[in-house]
């Protein structure tokens, strides 16, 4: 089966883009935007609608397989690719990707999207991650038209894995909201919840952690107090943005001390702390997270550290996974680029034994997110992010129901001696 044509369209994502610098510095938030002047190159204001390219492969046999270009809510920050306008992207993709594609026989995959992820523009860069992403979920779902198979079992096969017979958990995240949405999930039976966004010390975390330990204590007794079913107990897993290192000057010591306080709060439930600190550069980030690990475990502190700021890419992603800096790794799969990439970096904190979390972000699609669901599927992740958007009720539907598909194809094929 071969391509035989490329059509790109422009798109909306489920969230943002953000002007992360100008929101520390000095925008204010103003209703659903912000006031302020943007500080990062592209942005036209502090906050604008995110956009997305999709990339519709037509095959041969009149199928047509595609895949959603998008990148993170905080584009253009902590090294990232800068800011994706569908305007400036899709004349890149139509002049050197299309050729590319146009005739290339479908037999294989990983190959044609490691092609992909490491093409070189005659700029002497390499595409934009946004673009590889979205490219790459093309060539998976082209690939698993033209075997007849579902992309789950694609991959699986190709990276001599099996597609799991049970879900994979869900987490879900509130964004502000933090108080109703967690209703929600606890209403629907999120398996991880609730984020929370404490991405400010006076409003969210207190300057002695005090706000924070109330909100955990509060979920805590919200679980019991309006849950269906006795048995259920979700692990809270909140991502503090580096305010905990803020107040206690990142001392790992104090941070230790305070961190107990916190699996305190949330007993019986397990917590996971995202982004304790910042250390605003790769190598001081990594030390600061593997130090802090060690002083947990050795102290006897459960809370389960979960490493983001810093770890963007694959190689990033191995060099925490090596070091051993964090109990979990975010897999921020736009960040990755390829989606081989994300196959690839689970499996790697899997042979370590670090705890992969095949993440996200809130400003990606509805294709890119059921696209996420089959490389779960296939690489049996710890957890995957309810994506896209903060509202919690659609991307949770987005991530179950192609979750739930998959299972039932597969249990279908199995029953008829299909697989």
């Amino acid at each position: 089966m071969k391509i035989v044509d490329v059509i790109l369209s422009e798109g909306k994502t489920g969230f943002f883009f953000d002007d992360q610098r100008a929101i520390k510095k000095h925008a204010v938030q103003n209703g659903a935007t912000y006031s302020g002047e943007p500080i990062t190159k592209g942005f036209s204001s502090v906050r604008q609608a995110g956009e997305a390219i999709s990339v519709m492969l037509l095959l041969e046999d009149g199928q047509i397989a595609y895949g959603d270009c998008a990148a993170v809510q905080y584009s253009g920050a902590g090294g990232r690719d800068p800011l994706f306008l569908a305007k400036e992207y899709i004349p890149i993709i139509d002049q050197y990707i299309k050729p590319v594609l146009v005739g290339r026989e479908l037999t294989s995959f990983k190959d044609l999207a490691e092609e992909i992820d490491n093409y070189v523009l005659p700029s002497g860069e390499r595409l934009h991650t946004a673009v590889r992403y979205g490219v790459t979920q093309a060539v998976l779902d082209a690939v698993a038209k033209s075997k007849k198979m579902i992309m789950a079992e694609v991959v699986a096969d190709e990276y001599d894995t099996t597609v799991s017979k049970v879900e994979i958990p869900i987490f879900m995240q509130s964004g502000d909201d933090r108080y109703n949405n967690v209703d929600k999930m606890i209403l629907k039976g999120a398996d991880i919840l609730p984020h929370g966004l404490i991405n400010n010390v006076k409003l969210k975390l207190g300057e002695q952690g005090e706000l924070l330990k109330k909100y955990i204590m509060w979920i805590r007794d919200r679980v019991v107090e309006i849950r269906d079913n006795n048995e259920y107990q979700p692990v809270i897993h909140i991502d503090v943005y580096g305010t905990i290192g803020l107040i206690f000057n990142n001392d790992c010591d104090r941070m230790v001390e305070y961190l107990k306080e916190l699996e305190e709060a949330a007993y019986p439930l397990t917590l996971r702390i995202e982004g304790p600190m910042d250390m605003e550069e790769r190598t001081a980030q990594m030390k600061a997270l593997s130090e802090l690990c060690r002083k947990l475990d050795d102290n006897g502190v459960h809370v389960e550290i979960v490493a983001d700021e810093w770890c963007n890419t694959f190689d990033d992603i191995k060099y925490f996974a090596d070091n051993g800096a964090g109990h979990m790794i975010q897999i921020k799969t736009p960040d990755l680029g390829g989606i081989n990439n994300t196959i690839e970096a689970v499996l790697y904190c899997k042979e370590k034994g670090i705890g992969a979390y095949q993440g996200g972000t809130c400003n990606e699609t509805d294709r890119s997110s059921q696209v996420c669901v089959h490389l779960a599927m296939a690489t049996e992740p710890v957890q995957i992010l309810a994506k896209p958007g903060m509202g919690v009720d659609e991307g949770y539907m987005i991530v179950f129901n192609e979750m739930e598909r998959i299972l039932a194809i597969r249990e279908m094929k199995e029953r008829n001696k299909l697989v």
